[in-house]
């Protein structure tokens, strides 16, 4: 018997899934020698040649050996390979990982590659249960956390030899590019909020179930503590002063004799750090890496302030992630929390039952993720956990404290709570500014809709033309049971388009940050469409969670209207990347742009006769007053439409039209006469312009068409 057409495009999807999660630790182990491969520097680190193996014998003995008439391919593989899974029997000691010089590296790789060629075969039958997707989507996410692992480890191996050498000849930065820095802190409100995963995508166990917690008000810093900041902590005897340090911390720091970060030195008065790419003078600017929940916590308490809890961490992340840099791509951030489970919580099924829940005891949580995680790796939820006398993964810190409680408690929903910090922030820059984003609530949708209705407006109608032109050929690559997602949907109007030429198409996943617009939108789809199954998800795609586990064919992203051309240049990049992630091997992209053109169309088109655009632009400051109880005057600001010939796209700005005091809650920000709110950038591009933005976040331009005069374009791109 045949499968069916959807499950087969899945099967192909999972085996694309799985190749491109397998191809990446053998990607870091090139250019290595086997000694590098195959040595252990202490009982915590494990040999690079064994995370290879141990990574592959998980699938083996989590999947393949489920089926009864399983045959392995090596049995002694089983006790060399097995972690820490009792169920599974024998195995050996972590510290002794290093001894064994049988199987070589080359039998490893060989067995490594025969595990790859039956996972596929078995992916190709098809994963029966939902037990089956579970263990096969935890096997990646085992391997990406092995992936970590392996530069940790290799790294503290290198620490071990006089020569200082270099792993490699770039710092390896599968979680992204270090962010700058932005200074200050975010007040959160606190009170009682849900964390915890709410199981609608992957997630470990030890992250649910979801509950509640209460928290009181705290700040957030923005920043991670950088390395000149712990310079200043040496300096002023910080690993010589026990009044900072916990009794098991002071006590480890006199046995250990530390008295500066891993892998710090100090030659003639000059202090260096060894990364990945050998020994460097220490870059005061950078977040400090390889310090202890100890050291953390000491530090704290030198600034006078403390670390966050995991939840305070969470819910400050989930509200407002934008306000702060590096959350996911620098340093695991050390939390006050104990590693313990959550009320209600269960382990897995099974032998993966032993995967998290059994190590609850005497450690602690650290969130976010690091330079070394892979994409797609993090979540806002997720609970990453060490003992406190623990340094050589790639951890840091970012401070909290407590916050004065308010004259009249808030509680907010998360997004009234991420206004609320986003706004603050951007009002507290030298160029004040806040994202467009958020023009979108019910009102601001409606109005926008109007603009583009208008007649100076010409981006939309454009659009729509050349898409009716191109969706025949656009969606002949969908392949069956197609799954369209879209990126800042609105009133998904031109979803219809595609929506009307894509037979195969079995689903819809809007995304939007507006509740009220996302609802309304998708009803109306689903009306429209019975027969294709519609998903909403609310949320920022700028900060976009994995995909729900939809069980369907190819993904093939969606991004009208130019939207690209509202973020910055790197921040575009970041998003095209990131969605390629979430969007899998094999997607698609539907990406439209506006073009450079005149600067009087322009202008028109963003300050039209009517003044629409002007009260789309007010509405942020309406909404601000409704929402965050501020007082802004609007009689007080006026709308301005700019043309940016320098960086070729016009912004929105809401100017003071005299000297006055804002307040938003209980904080006030001052305006002189003249002084603007940046609102919104809108972008302008060339065919090279597209092309070099798509081939830096990873993407393939496989065709760039033009519409008609005023110019807008399409272009597809392939994963």
């Amino acid at each position: 018997m045949t499968s069916s057409p959807r499950i087969a495009a899945r099967d192909n999807d999972d085996v694309q899934r799985f190749r491109a999660m397998r191809a990446a630790m053998p990607a870091l182990s090139e250019g290595l020698s086997v000694e590098d491969l195959t040595a252990q520097s202490m009982p915590d680190a494990s040999p690079s040649k064994w995370h290879l193996a141990h990574t592959s014998w998980f699938f083996e003995a989590m999947i393949l050996a489920a089926d009864p008439d399983y045959v392995p391919v090596d049995g002694r593989l089983q006790q060399l390979f097995n972690s820490y899974y009792e169920s599974l029997g024998r195995r050996v000691e972590r510290g002794e990982r290093g001894l064994m010089t049988r199987p070589s590296l080359d039998d490893v790789m060989a067995y490594r590659a025969e595990i790859d060629r039956r996972m596929e075969a078995r992916l190709e039958a098809g994963l029966g249960s939902d037990m089956d997707r579970y263990l096969f989507v935890l096997g990646l996410h085992h391997d990406q956390q092995h992936q970590e692992l392996f530069l940790m480890d290799l790294l503290h191996l290198m620490s071990r030899s006089p020569l200082d050498p270099a792993a490699f000849p770039v710092e390896p930065r599968p979680g992204g590019p270090m962010q700058s820095a932005r200074g200050g802190a975010t007040r959160f409100e606190g009170g009682l909020v849900d964390i915890g995963h709410d199981g609608r995508a992957f997630g470990f166990d030890n992250e649910g179930p979801r509950h509640r917690v209460w928290l009181e008000p705290f700040l957030l810093d923005h920043d991670l503590v950088t390395n000149g900041q712990w310079m200043a902590f040496m300096a002023d005897g910080g690993y010589r002063r026990p009044e900072y340090w916990l009794a098991d911390g002071w006590a480890t720091v006199k046995a250990e004799g530390w008295t500066a970060p891993l892998y710090w030195r100090e030659d003639d008065g000059v202090w260096t750090v060894l990364g990945l790419t050998g020994r460097a003078p220490v870059n005061p600017d950078a977040p400090v890496r390889h310090i202890s929940a100890y050291e953390a916590e000491a530090f704290a308490a030198w600034s006078g302030r403390r670390l966050p809890t995991e939840a305070e961490w969470e819910s400050a992340a989930a509200s407002a992630p934008d306000v702060f840099s590096n959350l996911f791509n620098e340093v695991w951030q050390h939390t006050s929390s104990a590693y313990a489970p959550y009320p209600g919580f269960r382990p897995t099924e099974g032998t993966a039952s032993e995967y998290n829940g059994k190590f609850m005891a005497n450690q602690r949580v650290l969130r976010g993720g690091s330079l070394a995680t892979p994409p797609g790796h993090t979540r806002v939820t997720y609970r990453n956990f060490f003992y406190p006398q623990q340094r050589w993964a790639f951890m840091g810190l970012r401070l909290a404290a407590d916050a004065p409680a308010a004259r009249r408690p808030r509680i907010e929903d998360v997004e009234t709570a991420r206004f609320r910090a986003e706004l603050i922030a951007g009002l507290s820059r030298p160029q004040k500014a806040v994202s467009p984003k958020w023009f979108y609530d019910a009102a601001g949708s409606d109005l926008f809709e109007d603009i583009t209705r208008l007649p100076e407006y010409y981006p939309t109608r454009q659009e729509a033309a050349l898409l009716k032109t191109m969706a025949p050929r656009l969606t002949a690559g969908f392949g069956d049971n197609a799954v369209l997602v879209e990126f800042g949907s609105g009133a998904s109007e031109k979803t219809r388009i595609l929506l009307d030429a894509a037979p195969t198409l079995s689903t819809y996943l809007p995304i939007d940050i507006s509740p009220d617009a996302l609802n309304a939108a998708a009803g109306r789809i689903s009306q429209a469409y019975p027969d294709i199954e519609v998903v909403p998800v609310v949320g920022d795609f700028l900060s976009l969670p994995p995909l729900p586990e939809l069980g369907r064919g190819r993904r093939i992203g969606f991004f009208p209207g130019s939207t690209i051309g509202n973020l910055e240049p790197q921040q575009a990049i970041a998003f095209l990347a990131n969605a390629r992630d979430r969007l899998g091997p094999g997607a698609l992209f539907i990406l439209g742009v506006d073009l450079v053109k005149t600067a009087d169309l322009l202008i028109a088109a963003y300050d039209d006769a009517q003044g629409v655009t002007a009260a789309f632009n007010m509405n942020l400051l309406r909404r601000a007053n409704r929402e965050l109880g501020a007082d802004f005057d609007l009689t007080g600001f006026r709308h301005r439409a700019i043309w940016n010939a320098e960086r070729s796209r016009m912004e929105m700005h809401l100017e003071a039209t005299r000297d006055q005091t804002v307040r938003i809650g209980d904080r006030s920000f001052g305006f002189v006469s003249g002084e603007t709110i940046h609102t919104e950038s809108s972008g302008k591009f060339t065919r090279d312009s597209v092309s070099s933005m798509a081939t830096a976040a990873g993407w393939t331009v496989q065709a760039f068409e033009v519409s008609d005069e005023p110019s807008v374009a399409i272009a597809l791109l392939s994963n």
